[in-house]
């Protein structure tokens, strides 16, 4: 019957696509494009012509120093404050009244502050109480600009990621908890085995966004006299008055936040092969 049907009626080829209509969207679509294309083009040529080897050899080093301070720091305080967010987490989600209320006091404060006021807080504030710091051996931590950056960018992103936690966590269906139950399950089983693992694959594109903010955030740190990767771009500045080390700063950031996308989408990728259909 096919081929019947098939001599009676000969192939079409499919119609052609009608032209897209050159609506204003479009126009200025292009047209950012190619703004963006030369202003590329244009800081690529700047950056040959203005090339200083003994510049780069003088400062390269200390760039580079910059950058493993930046790397060392954002993920010591991330790890230090994923430690710290899940106890809190737990507390905003816990039917206790003082404990729920204790740890949203907790969130809200810091999501709801600047890192850059937290951090002048610490740096600057805790230096007020040294004799009482001193007293109970405390002083010995918070007289280091390196550490009191760690402990408020540790606190803020526990926050953060205390409220990612509690939402890829809450967002397991109350049926893995049912039949973990029937299934004779401890709570703490439960969690380990059961919610925490697809809680995390909930929570992983937002951990990956919150990484990204705290390296660009981490820029911060160079105005109290921590020499990251800012740090030692401004010091180039002050005694080179060539703005192009902040073009290469620039560059270094990009790079890390591009590299970690890249990572965390092949990561996401794999962790989340058995969703695909």
């Amino acid at each position: 019957m096919n081929g019947v049907a098939e001599s009676l009626i000969a192939a079409q080829p499919a119609p052609a696509a009608p032209p897209k209509p050159w609506t204003a969207a479009r126009v200025a679509g292009y047209l950012m494009m190619l703004f963006w294309t030369g202003a590329t083009i244009g800081l690529v040529f700047y950056l040959y012509v203005a090339w200083d080897f003994d510049k780069i050899a003088r400062y390269g080093p200390k760039f580079l120093s910059g950058l493993y301070v930046t790397l060392t720091l954002v993920g010591l305080s991330i790890v230090i404050g994923a430690l710290i967010s899940f106890p809190v987490a737990l507390g905003r989600m816990s039917k206790n009244f003082i404990i729920s209320r204790l740890a949203f006091a907790y969130v809200y404060i810091f999501r709801g502050t600047p890192l850059i006021a937290q951090l002048f807080l610490i740096y600057y504030g805790l230096g007020s109480f040294r004799q009482q710091l001193e007293a109970v051996g405390l002083w010995i931590f918070f007289r280091d600009a390196w550490n009191c950056a760690l402990f408020a960018f540790a606190l803020n992103t526990a926050a953060y990621q205390a409220e990612i936690l509690r939402g890829a966590i809450e967002s397991v269906p109350r049926g893995q908890w049912e039949g973990a139950e029937a299934l004779g399950l401890s709570r703490i089983q439960i969690y380990w085995k059961i919610i925490l693992p697809q809680a995390l694959i909930v929570a992983l594109r937002p951990y990956g966004n919150e990484i990204i903010l705290m390296i660009k955030g981490s820029a911060i740190v160079a105005l109290v006299t921590v020499f990251d990767l800012m740090g030692e771009t401004r010091r180039a500045f002050s005694r080179t008055y060539d703005f192009q080390a902040y073009i290469w700063a620039a560059v270094f950031y990009f790079v890390m936040v591009e590299a970690l996308r890249n990572v965390w989408n092949a990561l996401e990728g794999r962790l989340t092969r058995h969703l695909l259909r």
